[in-house]
């Protein structure tokens, strides 16, 4: 088939009639659009890789530091050290419980040598009258020393009778104080003594 143009001629009116320029704008925005998304896009990549790295970097360390704390730490050198204290919280108690007993001990003793300085002092210097007689004055008199040299004080009421008896017991540590009000025979009092000195 023959034409009556030129087949360029032809094909080049063909295309300025089509006017193509609108697209070929449109693609270049296209292109560009693309492009613009595909830079967002690995930024977005880049950051999103960072970040990982960050994390899988806190990671590592937490395990190492959890792995540390696990391996320095041992049930059984805690279980150890907690029955150590247990056991030096016991000794300690334990010594205050003594130290207490002694005071107690010591207070007692404390009390029957102020009573004896005082009986001293009342003495005087030569000894009393008592003393330089070698005498004792009664019967009554001669039971209140024994009782005293027991660790024995009595002490007398009102109306003279001896109402209360103070027992010190200076091996034991032990003061006590008897209220002797009738109530009980005299063979219960006096056994009472003796069981506590």
């Amino acid at each position: 088939m023959l034409l009556d143009e030129d087949p360029a001629t032809l094909i080049h009116h063909t295309i300025g009639n089509f006017n193509i320029t609108p697209d070929k704008l449109a693609v270049l925005r296209i292109n560009e659009s693309l492009s613009t998304l595909q830079q967002a896009r690995d930024l977005r990549v880049r950051e999103a890789e960072s970040a990982l790295k960050k994390l899988s970097r806190t990671l590592t360390t937490l395990n190492n530091h959890h792995l540390e704390t696990i391996a320095s730490h041992s049930a059984t050198a805690h279980a150890s050290e907690i029955a150590t204290l247990d056991t030096q919280k016991f000794r300690i108690a334990k010594s205050a419980n003594d130290l207490e007993i002694e005071s107690e001990r010591l207070s007692s003793q404390l009390a029957d040598l102020q009573a004896r300085l005082q009986e001293l002092e009342l003495q005087g210097v030569d000894g009393g009258d008592n003393a330089r007689r070698g005498l004792v004055d009664d019967e009554i008199s001669l039971k209140l020393k024994v009782y005293r040299s027991l660790g024995v004080d009595v002490d007398r009421d009102e109306k003279g009778q001896y109402s209360k008896a103070v027992i010190r017991n200076g091996n034991k540590g032990d003061v006590h104080v008897i209220n002797m009000d009738g109530k009980f025979s005299q063979f219960f009092y006096a056994n009472y003594f003796w069981s506590t000195m």
